[in-house]
């Protein structure tokens, strides 16, 4: 029998201590706190909706394991695959331990001139979802069941670490790596969502930064925590492979397509035209961006291929998933289009094969986010509410912002791989990435034969 190595022990044991936790938890109904409304004010048109973009959003990360998997080399598909798979299990967890109530709980924070802003929320909240209850919440879904915006929400903070499995895929240890993902989830994700999306959130209400679907919450941080992570685990041994399977990549994109539906006209909260307008400008920026994609890859002497044209759907999403309820149709098509050349132009940009970003992660999610944050700010309808609408503090603001962020995202998750590091090493041997992460780290194959790698 195999020795047993203290790290599995340590894993194991933490996910029977939180089990148990949860079994002897007991939650005080008298202690639900203000803010919650009756049940008379929840909309069944609303829970049917906000139920059924929750299955979308969560149909997205297997949708995204099926993208990234067949982009990569035969040896490490299922590893790849398992890597964004996995988030479904270990983030959900998370978030329903102490992530949500440091994402929305009671606001930790600051005043300035008198007004309090927040950074984070108090993790014991909410914590095993205590006080997560059927009753709709006066300042953040006020027709919805809190437990659903709480279901809702929680499919965002999945996806996320998910994302930026693409950029060291393949050289990345499995152990190391859920590591990673729950410290960017307690210390990087939540924190900054409650910044955006919590009504007393730093971002949100002093920087009035716009942020309708997760732009900025979901894809500028995971685009700058896989830019960190290619630069501290550094380039692959063979960087030269040919993606695996194609038809993959085309079911993955047609998967994430469909969620994304969720993603941006869930996040409308309400069955309602708001909702309908970030569907139709979701389906408009994604078509724009893919075709801009292919004629543009055309000017340069490379061949129309499916390839570039699932990544240049999944770009357009991505630019606008910000601005999704904030703009025309007329106008989403731009951010397709404009987004769709700067994020091309960035990944066959030299310095980005040098850093060697797997599935250029950072050239799709962290600059499209950017793009998507940047033309929010220019084209967001409402009174002073952009740009083009009078609204130069916002945009000002938006950019000052934008620089946090990514400064935030970028060095706190720089921190998190180095931290990571030190207690279990991130990459795998070089042996274990000459055979492949599938045999080196989950004995599997795609042929079906297990084999024992030592």
């Amino acid at each position: 029998m195999r020795k047993i190595e203290k790290r599995w022990i340590v894993s194991f044991s933490l996910i029977s201590l939180f089990s148990l936790v949860g079994l002897f938890w007991k939650s005080d109904p008298s202690a639900i706190r203000n803010n919650f409304l009756t049940e008379e004010a929840v909309s069944f048109a609303d829970v049917a909706w906000l139920l059924t973009a929750s299955c979308l959003v969560l149909l997205m990360t297997p949708g995204l394991s099926f993208f990234y998997g067949g982009m990569v080399g035969k040896k490490n598909i299922i590893s790849t695959m398992l890597q964004s798979f996995v988030c479904l299990g270990v983030v959900s967890l998370l978030w329903v331990i102490c992530a949500f109530s440091l994402a929305f709980g009671e606001p930790l924070g600051f005043e300035i001139s008198g007004k309090f802003y927040s950074v984070v929320g108090n993790p014991f909240t909410y914590a095993f979802f205590d006080h997560v209850s059927i009753l709709p919440h006066s300042k953040m879904a006020s027709t919805i069941p809190f437990m659903l915006f709480a279901l809702f929400q929680m499919k965002f903070a999945v996806i996320t670490p998910a994302i930026i499995t693409g950029s060291f895929a393949e050289r990345v240890r499995f152990i190391s790596y859920l590591l990673f993902i729950c410290l960017f989830t307690l210390l990087i994700y939540a924190p900054l969502c409650h910044m955006v999306w919590y009504p007393t959130g730093l971002l949100g209400s002093f920087f009035g930064v716009k942020d309708f679907a997760g732009g900025t919450v979901v894809h500028m941080s995971a685009g700058f925590a896989a830019l960190a992570g290619v630069l501290v685990l550094g380039k692959r041994k063979d960087s030269l492979h040919i993606p695996t399977n194609i038809p993959f990549v085309i079911l993955g994109t047609g998967m994430l397509w469909f969620g994304w539906f969720g993603f941006n006209a869930g996040s409308a909260l309400a069955a309602n035209g708001t909702a309908v307008m970030a569907f139709g400008t979701t389906i408009t920026a994604s078509a724009a961006a893919m075709m801009t994609w292919v004629f543009y890859d055309r000017l340069f002497g490379r061949k129309v291929s499916a390839l570039g044209a699932c990544i240049g759907a999944v770009v357009g999403l991505v630019a606008i998933t910000p601005a999704a309820g904030f703009v025309s149709i007329p106008e989403s098509m731009f951010f397709g289009f404009i987004t769709a050349i700067v994020s091309n132009s960035i990944l066959y940009w030299p310095v980005m094969k040098r850093i060697d970003d797997t599935l250029d992660v950072f050239a799709c999610h962290g600059v499209g986010g950017i793009m998507g944050m940047i033309l929010t700010a220019v084209f967001a309808q409402g009174e002073s509410a952009s740009l083009l609408h009078g609204g130069w503090v916002v945009f000002a603001h938006h950019m000052a912002a934008l620089g946090l962020v990514a400064a935030f995202t970028f060095l706190g998750s720089l921190a998190l791989y180095r931290i990571t590091n030190a207690i279990i090493p991130l990459r795998v041997s070089e042996q274990s990435e000459k055979i492949g992460l599938d045999l080196s780290q989950h004995d599997e194959s795609l042929d079906a034969q297990r084999h024992v790698v030592g």
